[in-house]
């Protein structure tokens, strides 16, 4: 099973932070983009209990704004 996820990418620095507002508490950061959206789905496994067979695909919307401390 699929669960599509629109997930926001915001570079911070030397990190890029990931959120999405579909599931709330769900942010996380990585060293890149790649390491944040992997970080991501597990965050979004943990709060919504997801099956371990369920494949998560997040619909990536970058903000090259920086971010706001």
């Amino acid at each position: 099973m699929k669960e599509s996820i629109k997930a926001t990418f915001v570079k911070d620095g030397k990190w890029w932070v990931a959120y999405t507002d579909d599931i709330p508490g769900a942010m996380t950061q990585g060293k890149t983009i790649e390491e944040a959206e992997k970080n991501l789905i597990e965050v979004i496994k943990e709060l919504e209990s997801f099956k371990d067979d369920s494949e998560i695909v997040c619909e990536k919307v970058i903000n090259l704004r920086k971010a706001i401390a």
